[in-house]
């Protein structure tokens, strides 16, 4: 605190300023420049004057004195202290910190927005945004503030809400870049998919050396399936930026672009650069990867996915046996008995969950699907994950213990719940809809706890074929176990071991589609899965490449092509040095496609 906020006179002119400010503004206005001058960073004149201005409709004079309240509110020792602690993870002592001094200040937005981080770092979400609210609310301009709220929003899966939220600060700040880019994104991940387009296309229209807005022009002509676009998008970025290691990455993760051999020479070259970004670095080994691949130079091309996975683990704090706890835990869960005393749920039939492995073939599934005239394609919905990380902050306790005591009703307002949240991917009036976040095998009993009705689809490749490709993928985030041979072999072994319970205990209530059988008996499997869902058969389903709707994986150009052979077989060019993926699986390799029986399970 200044030594002038000490000074008694100044609390006192304060306190009259704040007396003047409702029906006198002009009065406070005054107050507050008197005080200015004698000390020109008084956070609380600043403050004053700021919401002085503001009320007479002086909107860019107030905005200004706002922003010039928060830069001198960066040295304040509390504020400093809280920063600081939540940059270390401390968030306990920053919430210490920030909380008397927001008793003794409570109109200082800072603190509103510290408090606010602190919130949702721990999972407080709903107190986060009534935190962040509230430093709007004292300061509209606040920039930091309207881009966290949209974050968390958008991290809570509303994208239309943190679209809404960017929109006010646009027109408070129509330059505010950050803003631009982050609600095309948001559009984009939304589903408003000619929005996001306009939105991108503007951007580097205004913008044309901007390398990022490059890259995310391509990613939404790439999930629109404007291919060619996307790498002439992907290649201005590069054009402005040659070791942009993103923009080498998502070229090769086109699955069906092709690199030349300037291009190996150039990715060769930049990672020779001795203070290359990291992250960078990472993506360009798994890029040069895919074009060694490409060229046949498959010994080069593997040292190249070992070099950028390594740095990955070395990133990690993955703990391989994670999963093994979850699957034990979901068969010491749901067991027969728990499932015929379940009462409960939200009993809509619309849910189609498709589970498993990543790149096990979920995304040609869920396009198949689609192409049917009753059912909605959505994307990778992140609503049941996020659902349990709200009940163990809710209850305070691990699943394994807040599971047995979710009652009837509150397993029916979970189901409402989920169903409620998903009516903001929707986009059509098709009766059934599809969540085909793979990652969802950890939850199938939770899933069907709380609703009772979905369908659940677990999709499934050959664990060598599904392990390698998941070796060679760089995720954005999360899929940690992909990094590691080791890793990927276990994670599979559980997954296997769970849905293998679950079709011990409910037999037939999970649809099981295998990848190879698909490719070679296409019409029969889709058959299959119809009926397994409900829906008469349509020939369209057959011809899903036809389907024109926005794909955001990895797949969103393979599911565009007629099936075939092409990407089966690719990992015995690799076989050699695969071993550790082998021993990993163990009898799940050597039992596929069937699971190994339950004695076989380590």
């Amino acid at each position: 605190m200044s030594t002038a906020e000490h000074y008694g006179p100044l609390e006192v002119a304060l306190a009259n300023g704040r007396r003047l400010l409702e029906k006198e503004p002009e009065a406070a206005v005054e107050q507050a420049r008197e005080i200015l001058a004698r000390d020109e960073e008084n956070r609380q004149a600043l403050r004053l004057l700021a919401r002085a201005l503001r009320r007479l409709g002086r909107h860019a004079e107030g905005s200004d004195a706002e922003l010039s309240a928060i830069k001198a509110a960066s040295n304040e020792p509390a504020l400093v202290g809280a920063a600081q602690a939540i940059q270390a993870g401390n968030l306990n002592q920053a919430e210490h910190l920030v909380r008397p001094y927001l008793n003794r200040f409570p109109d200082d937005p800072a603190g509103f927005r510290l408090l606010g981080e602190v919130a949702a770092r721990v999972g407080r979400l709903a107190e986060a945004i009534k935190y962040l609210e509230r430093a709007i609310e004292l300061a509209p301009s606040y920039a930091s503030a309207h881009l966290r709220l949209a974050r968390l929003y958008h991290d809570c899966g509303d994208f239309r809400e943190a679209a809404d939220k960017l929109d006010q600060l646009l027109k408070i700040d129509p330059g505010e870049r950050r803003a631009d880019r982050f609600k095309a994104t948001t559009l984009l991940m939304s589903g408003e998919y000619s929005e996001a387009l306009q939105l991108y296309r503007s951007l580097v229209e205004k913008v044309p050396d901007a390398p990022s807005h490059w890259i995310g022009y391509g990613h939404v002509l790439n999930t629109v399936g404007r291919f060619e676009e996307s790498v002439t998008a992907y290649r201005r970025c590069l054009s402005l930026r040659p070791a942009q290691g993103e923009a080498w990455w998502y070229l090769a993760n086109l699955k069906t672009a092709r690199f030349s051999p300037d291009d190996v020479a150039e990715m060769v070259a930049t990672l020779d650069q001795p203070n290359l970004d990291r992250n960078e670095r990472i993506q360009l080994h798994f890029a040069l990867g895919k074009a060694l691949e490409d060229g046949g130079e498959y010994s080069r091309s593997f040292e190249q996915y070992v070099a950028g996975n390594g740095m990955k683990v070395e990133d990690s704090d993955y703990d391989p046996r994670w999963a093994r706890q979850i699957a034990t835990e979901g068969e010491a869960l749901f067991t027969a008995d728990y499932f015929q005393r379940l009462t409960g749920g939200a009993t809509s039939p619309d849910p189609i969950f498709i589970v498993g492995m990543p790149r096990a073939g979920s995304t040609l599934i869920e396009q198949i699907l689609a192409s049917h005239s009753s059912i909605e394609g959505t994307a990778e919905l992140p609503y049941i994950p996020d659902m349990r990380k709200q009940l163990t902050v809710e209850t305070g306790e691990a699943y394994r213990d807040y599971v047995p005591s979710l009652s009837s009703s509150k397993l029916t307002e979970l189901g409402e719940h989920y169903l409620s949240s998903v009516g903001l991917n929707r986009k059509t009036g098709r009766p059934y809809f599809t969540d085909k976040l793979p990652n969802n095998w950890m939850s199938v009993g939770l899933i069907l706890s709380i609703l009772p009705n979905a369908k659940i689809i677990d999709a499934r490749r050959h664990p060598m074929a599904c392990g390698f490709s998941n070796f060679k993928q760089l995720y954005a985030r999360g899929q940690e176990f992909s990094y590691s041979l080791d890793w990927m072999g276990r994670y599979y072994a559980d997954y296997v071991r769970m849905m293998r319970h679950f079709d011990e205990i409910l037999p037939g209530r999970v649809h099981r589609v295998i990848h190879e059988q698909l490719i070679e008996a296409p019409e029969e499997e889709i058959r299959r899965l119809l009926d397994y869902v409900g829906v008469p058969f349509e020939e369209a389903c057959l011809r899903f490449y036809e389907t024109e709707r926005p794909v955001r994986t990895p797949s969103a150009g393979q599911v565009r092509q007629p099936l075939n052979r092409k990407g089966m077989e690719q990992w015995l060019n690799f076989e050699p040095w695969l071993g550790e993926l082998k021993e990993a699986l163990g009898p799940v390799l050597t039992a596929y496609p069937n699971a190994p029986g339950r004695s076989e399970l380590p």
